[in-house]
């Protein structure tokens, strides 16, 4: 591991044989960027950075793994956006995709192979969110894998609630001369939905648990009642894939646990595959919504690998 100065941004990386790892963990624990050394000397981006991107708005620039906590997406109380009701009926604000993304960590361990950040709330952050608790992530990175680990620790009296994911941006396409259509998806999920404008789910029947990232339908979209862990993806021809893992051994493994494929335009360098622990707005409808008992912790892992 290394530390260096980007244009007077502090920035770490990490060397694990051909693979390259570039992180910001003060800043949103934001894994910004991994590439490989290919035998033939060329570089492939695995997640993708913006070489344009604006570090005085790095929470909004779209590449790297945005941490979504305490929840993913938008959440709804009674059709009213950025808003959700905790477990003793309270009615809080809740910005699109928590606050952690654009929040400050302390850096608590950091090695040759990883490092771990805890999350540091704002008082903005207590009004959504008032609880006696400790957010960390933590990342393991090797030669063509990595892992990351979100762990929610809760140091008060009642349950805290919570149903949080990961925002991968990955490179697609990553070929040159090939389209988003020669790129295909597998996902093993019994349930598709789209996301409503009040919050509900929309049922998508029939949906295509193996598609193409070129149709337009395709993205946001939201897999769910899984029957397998992990999602693939890769050329249509089946070589040089990609597959997110969300790891059965954590606490917070379900059927519920979801994974949402997005990108935002059609020309866009960038498709994302997204674990979450639930779909958007489990606080309303309780779908992937999961509780930390008092005095106790819960952890979402999930690993990404060349397979």
């Amino acid at each position: 591991m290394e530390t260096i100065d980007y244009n007077g941004h502090k920035l770490h990386r990490w060397s694990c044989g051909p693979s390259t790892y570039l992180a910001r963990p003060e800043l949103g624990a934001r894994l910004m960027n991994w590439h490989l050394r290919m035998s033939d000397g060329s570089f492939r981006d695995v997640i993708h950075w913006p070489e344009n991107a604006d570090f005085d708005k790095f929470p909004k620039v779209r590449g790297g793994n945005p941490i979504l906590f305490p929840f993913s997406a938008r959440t709804f109380h009674n059709g009213k956006i950025g808003y959700w009701k905790d477990q003793h009926g309270t009615v809080r604000p809740m910005p699109q995709h928590g606050f952690s993304r654009e929040g400050h960590f302390e850096l608590a361990e950091i090695s040759d192979t990883g490092f771990t950040a805890v999350l540091q709330p704002t008082e903005i952050d207590q009004e959504a969110y008032p609880f006696d608790y400790r957010f960390s992530v933590r990342y393991e990175f090797e030669e063509v894998a990595f892992r990351v680990y979100l762990k929610l620790e809760n140091f008060g009296d009642q349950p805290i609630l919570w149903s949080a994911g990961h925002h991968f941006y990955f490179t697609l396409p990553w070929h040159e001369g090939l389209s988003r259509d020669d790129y295909r998806f597998q996902i093993p999920a019994k349930k598709c939905f789209s996301h409503a404008p009040d919050g509900s789910l929309v049922p998508i029947k029939p949906f295509d648990k193996e598609g193409s990232f070129g149709d337009p339908e395709n993205s946001d979209r939201i897999f769910s009642r899984l029957t397998g862990d992990t999602a693939i993806f890769g050329p249509k021809g089946g070589e040089e894939d990609v597959g997110v893992r969300i790891l059965n051994d954590c606490d917070s493994y379900s059927t519920w646990n979801a994974f949402v494929i997005w990108t935002e335009a059609a020309d866009s360098p960038f498709y994302c595959v997204e674990p979450w622990m639930g779909p958007p707005n489990s606080p309303e409808h309780g779908k992937g919504l999961h509780a930390v008992e008092a005095g106790g912790s819960s952890s979402f892992g999930v690993e990404v690998a060349l397979l």
